[in-house]
């Protein structure tokens, strides 16, 4: 079984047992939410079942992901540099995206 799920406006494939990386997920205060926290994605897009599969419009009523946060973590830098020929003009820059690792440990489907 499999689900594909929405969060952090980019969608996802979810199988029970594995992990994925999505955008960081945060508690209402705006902190991140600690290791072992339990979470429930209800944006389900599409359900699939062996040759069953059930498209949501947009999403699949009833659907839950059930899922625990293994880790917060920061993504490799990624170097921004601007430059113009003649003018003297550079700029660089970095950024590290911040991400939460999940372990998917449910599909619940009714």
């Amino acid at each position: 079984m499999y689900a594909i799920i929405r969060t952090g406006n980019r969608q996802y494939r979810a199988e029970p047992g594995a992990t994925i990386d999505v955008e960081r997920l945060n508690t209402p205060d705006g902190e991140p939410l600690p290791v072992d926290h339990k979470v429930e994605i209800t944006d389900v897009l599409l359900v699939g079942d062996g040759d069953n599969t059930i498209i949501g419009q947009p999403l699949v009523a009833g659907a839950l992901v059930k899922a625990t946060v293994v880790s917060q973590y920061r993504a490799k830098k990624v170097i921004v540099f601007k430059y113009r020929q003649r003018t003297k003009f550079r700029r660089k820059r970095g950024h590290r995206h911040y991400y939460t690792r999940l372990r998917i440990d449910e599909i619940a489907f009714n």
